[in-house]
């Protein structure tokens, strides 16, 4: 009798850790995609429910200090009808496009040598060590010395910012590589060359470019430093000029340029990533 009531007591506890998990609330599950949608336009919807509150509650100076979504729309045609919006966006885009194709570049050679060589990490890594730390936006007035005030500072501003998180974040990307792949290639009578180019690079690829995508944020987060050494357009100067005369439209208007950059800049690094390496689709 107490063994069947003891498993009487069991059995709802059994019917629950038995039950099948929640679509929306399982961990690692496929999500279908119309809940993907349904999700990602509740999503958006809410951060424009918080933003239309804060503009239109009921307090003194609220809709001066966050503008409505209408008058940050209005704003955001009026500079696209003047032009200047297309003249500081393709400013701002070419300095960060040149200043981080620089800082991947180096980020790429550098980091696949350190993840790939313990002999060039014993010697870079106390360069690298003392460098990461000095805040690049320190260096700002001897980029203005040494470089004077055109686009040199702020493309090396922005390169400078962004180089040592993409060489240790990619020299850990190949350190990954499994080094089964690397003496299976050994065996096969591969050289250091023929590794390098046919095993460690293209098993890296997925992993660069993800570094890349995480990394572009800090470029145009040094944009806004860079735009400041004696810029006359770009979206960060535009914001720094629509902040002495308070308008606080133009500055949310701006502030949205930047993240449908971001948006439009992330997707397009994804499918790149996918495209350089199918398999490595998650």
């Amino acid at each position: 009798m107490v063994a069947d009531a003891d498993a009487s007591d069991r059995a709802p506890a059994l019917r629950t850790r038995g039950r099948r998990p929640s679509t929306l609330l399982g961990i690692r599950t496929e999500l279908a995609v119309r809940w993907r949608i349904v999700l990602g336009v509740l999503g958006v919807a809410s951060v424009f429910a918080l933003w239309a509150y804060a503009a239109y509650r009921p307090q003194a100076g609220s809709s001066v200090l966050v503008p409505s979504p209408a008058r940050t729309w209005h704003a955001l045609s009026q500079m696209w009808s003047a032009g200047t919006l297309r003249s500081d966006l393709a400013a701002s885009a070419q300095r960060v496009a040149i200043g981080y194709s620089i800082s991947v570049a180096l980020g790429i050679v550098l980091g696949i040598a350190i993840g790939s060589f313990a002999s060039v990490e014993a010697f870079l890594e106390p360069q690298l060590g003392f460098l990461r730390y000095i805040p690049a936006t320190a260096l700002t007035p001897l980029f203005l010395l040494w470089l004077g005030i055109d686009e040199s500072p702020k493309i090396w501003l922005i390169a400078v910012g962004t180089v040592f998180y993409n060489v240790l974040m990619i020299a850990d990307v190949a350190r990954n590589v499994p080094r089964e792949m690397l003496n299976a290639a050994y065996t096969l009578g591969a050289g250091r060359r023929t590794i390098l180019r046919r095993v460690i690079l293209p098993h890296s690829w997925p992993g660069i470019i993800d570094v890349a995508r995480i990394n572009l944020a800090a470029a145009w987060l040094m944009l806004v430093v860079a735009e400041l050494l004696a810029a006359q357009k770009g979206l960060a100067y535009q914001i720094n000029l629509a902040q002495r005369f308070r308008a606080v439209d133009t500055m949310f208007a701006l502030l949205i340029v930047f993240g449908v950059i971001g948006l439009i800049s992330d997707l397009a690094l994804r499918a790149l990533r996918n495209r350089l390496a199918a398999w490595a689709r998650p």
